[in-house]
């Protein structure tokens, strides 16, 4: 198969626009299963139980989720059939999520939507490395994350004024039919303008023996282990912030304000991540990815500690912007270090699941260790500590994880 930079300009234009659109549009979908999740059900008159119960088990599906589906996306030759598929997936479990609310078919509509989101985040990364090629990956993955962040800032506008003028419900059917242009994007990309990314597109074994060396591969990597140890360490103290957060402005200010500040803090970062994602790719030649990573570290422990020295609705806002740096730099960096460490080797979509099981984990401990510190030691004490976890998380990405651009890529000088 021929490289993915050398073939037609204008098809290969048109496969570059195609896979923007659908990271766009991507974005745009899963954003309908945020926080209106809660707002649905409540108007339906769920109880907390069983809404906290519906929101821990996606959280489990995509925590457990996260290696089987680097398994199989390594596994299957095309990765544009698997999205497809995917993308069909999660918006029949929106519809019937919005149509049919009752315990049990919610439940198994979020699981659909956690297993499928789970494979489809893998398979679009694997898209974009099979269209650049490993030697143009920075600039895709910062376009990715660009058109990613962009998408999820529109559609939390977007769906926050279709839940507000007609209802919450009407957000999912407006993720639903968002698949449709998303499905007409991904049709853009053809099969002959993907280079092989997947294991089984590589002709490498895909049985289970085989994943089994490369788990083992992978777990004697000490670089590799580094990564998990930040990624866990940053999601650890990043998940919980902006529930907290969000919580102190709701207390502190008029109903109407709060819901003014909330809706400020979610999408400036998205806009933010949007506009500095392509300077991060040009930086990951430039500088390294160790230094970029260990600047969205930093990015996310001075949000923490100026999330703990006020309590000012607008300085909380404000400062929820920061984690738009954060975002840009992990979005494109962290795919980019694993490109790096699988690059001899293969196994890539298997190390995707093992960094995004390590994220998991950091998340789901997240929310639970500061609202029990929250309850216990005030919203302070949950922050400070917070943002000594982000201090750890530095610490390792300075002391044990180590540079990994190729030598080959290194602008001469540096």
């Amino acid at each position: 198969m021929t490289d993915p930079g050398d073939r037609p300009g204008n098809a290969h234009r048109g496969a570059e626009r195609g896979l923007d659109w659908l990271i766009f549009f991507v974005a745009d979908i899963q954003t309908g299963f945020g926080p209106f999740v809660a707002v649905f059900l409540t108007e339906q008159k769920w109880t907390q139980a069983d809404i906290g119960l519906l929101l821990t088990t996606g959280t489990l599906v995509g925590l457990l989720g996260q290696i089987p589906a680097g398994v199989l996306v390594d596994s299957v030759r095309s990765t544009r059939l698997v999205a497809g598929v995917c993308l069909v997936a999660i918006g029949a479990s929106a519809l019937v999520f919005a149509a049919f609310p009752i315990f049990g078919v919610a439940l198994a509509a979020r699981f659909v939507h956690g297993a499928a989101s789970c494979v489809l985040n893998l398979a679009l990364i694997s898209l974009a490395l099979g269209l650049a090629g490993p030697d143009r990956a920075d600039q895709r993955l910062a376009r990715n994350a660009a058109f990613a962040s962009a998408g999820s800032g529109v559609a939390a506008a977007l769906m926050g004024l279709v839940g507000f003028r007609i209802s919450s419900q009407a957000a999912f059917f407006l993720a639903a039919a968002l698949v449709v242009p998303a499905l007409a994007a991904l049709w853009r990309i053809q099969p002959g303008e993907l280079g092989p990314v997947s294991d089984a597109a590589r002709g490498a074994p895909t049985n289970a023996r085989a994943f089994g060396r490369g788990l083992r591969q992978l777990a004697g990597r000490r670089n590799f282990l580094a990564l998990c140890l930040c990624l866990a360490l940053f999601h650890l103290a990043n998940a919980a912030m902006l529930p907290l957060a969000a919580g102190l402005v709701t207390q502190r200010s008029s109903s109407q304000q709060a819901t003014l500040m909330v809706a400020a803090a979610l999408l400036a970062p998205q806009f933010l991540a949007a506009a500095l994602a392509p300077f991060v790719g040009r930086g990951a030649r430039l500088w390294g990815r160790r230094r970029l990573l260990l600047l969205g570290f930093a990015a996310l422990t001075t949000r923490g500690l100026l999330f703990s020295l006020t309590g000012d609705p607008v300085a909380l806002a404000a400062v929820q912007a920061l984690d738009g740096v954060s975002a840009a730099v992990l979005a494109v960096i962290v795919p980019l270090v694993i490109v790096d460490l699988t690059r001899e080797s293969g196994h890539f979509n298997l190390a995707q699941g093992l960094a995004g099981g390590a994220m998991a984990v950091g998340a789901g401990l997240s929310t639970v260790m500061a609202g029990w510190i929250n309850d216990q030691f005030g919203a302070r004490a949950a922050f400070d500590t917070l943002t000594l976890v982000a201090l750890l998380g530095v610490a390792a990405v300075a002391l044990i994880f180590a540079e990994t651009e190729p030598e080959e890529q290194k602008p001469r000088g540096r």
